[in-house]
């Protein structure tokens, strides 16, 4: 499997730019980008195909590209990630 499969995406979509509370992109291309917002309160959450998390607020929509199983396994060579 190549490198590229394994990698997760998202997207965000806001109903307004005032939900989004903060991007910093620093110029070195090899930095952190920290993107924070809000999404409101929760309306609901769910799987989209079984591959895609979709969680719903009032504000906005978060899409992550993630199975149950990824959320609910333990990585064995990972002792701090929880399920």
């Amino acid at each position: 499997m190549e490198e590229k499969d394994k990698e997760r995406f998202f997207s965000v979509e806001l109903k307004s730019k005032v939900n989004l509370q903060n991007v910093t992109v620093r110029e070195n291309s090899q930095e952190n980008v920290l993107i924070e917002g809000t999404l409101g309160k929760l309306k609901h959450a769910e799987f989209d195909n079984g591959v895609v998390l979709v969680v719903f607020g009032e504000k906005g929509v978060l899409r992550v590209n993630l199975t149950i199983e990824d959320i609910t396994k333990k990585e064995k060579n990972n002792p701090e990630v929880r399920a």
